[in-house]
């Protein structure tokens, strides 16, 4: 067989196995092989390491998608300078350690001070190591675990959620939920207890979260829940939006 055939041999296998790295790139590298006196064992490494990289990024981009970010964050943009948090918490976030001991992160503080941007980055993060994650706004969740009772398909919306290594939950505190929109957000929170990590977004402090929640208790058991081995994040309260609009003026 001469190079040619050889190539269209390789394509058509490649395509049968649905390896699309080795097809896209084999030739470029046979030619890359030639050139630079390759072994056949460099090149096979080669081409499969390209084979590899495409799954990765495939891979990632399918999880990126499904993570629902509202838009692009990435932690490497964050602004310490108006931070009250440091490096070693960014650290911590993108690391995403907290992921295998299925520990919750819980960041507090005000509108504008980079909760979201936090949230948003670390989900990016985590999605680029594989893990398969989620955000989701509170009242947003709170109105699609409420349709899903209705229509009597809760269970299946729970189990939906419940597949995710980690649920970031945003915005927690702004609005105000009656009983049985508290309850459904429990028993998301409570399905994560100790399985998978819960990230969770919030501008009140924890001894105001009555305001959130019809029941007093509720709102205990739903702090207990979420505190429950978990890393608190304090963001402060001064709005960083705010600041870099007086500073443009």
């Amino acid at each position: 067989m001469n190079d040619a055939a050889d190539l269209l041999l390789i394509d058509g296998a490649a395509r049968e196995l649905h390896l699309p790295g080795l097809r896209a790139n084999f030739a470029g590298y046979l030619e890359d092989a030639k050139r630079n006196s390759w072994s056949y064992g460099h090149l096979l490494a080669e081409v499969l390491k390209a084979e590899l990289d495409l799954r990765d990024a495939r891979r990632s981009a399918r999880l990126l998608a499904e993570a629902k970010v509202p838009r692009t964050k990435v932690l490497s943009d964050f602004d310490l300078a108006f931070s009250r948090i440091g490096e070693e918490t960014l650290g911590y976030l993108a690391r995403g350690d907290f992921v295998a001991s299925a520990t919750s992160v819980v960041l507090v503080g005000g509108p504008g001070t980079g909760k979201t941007h936090l949230l948003i980055g670390t989900l990016i993060t985590l999605a680029g190591l594989g893990k398969r994650v989620r955000y989701v706004n509170a009242a947003s969740l709170v109105n699609e675990l409420s349709e899903a009772e209705d229509d009597r398909k809760l269970q299946r919306l729970l189990e939906r959620y419940a597949r995710f290594e980690v649920l970031a939950i945003d915005e927690l505190g702004y609005l105000h939920l009656d009983r049985r929109g508290a309850e459904l957000l429990f028993q998301v929170i409570t399905d994560r207890e100790e399985a998978s990590s819960l990230m969770v977004g919030t501008n009140l402090p924890f001894g105001e979260w009555t305001s959130i929640f019809a029941d007093v208790r509720l709102a205990a058991a739903v702090v207990d829940r979420i505190t429950y081995k978990a890393k608190i994040i304090e963001t402060g309260v001064d709005s960083y939006r705010l600041r870099s609009a007086i500073t443009a003026t």
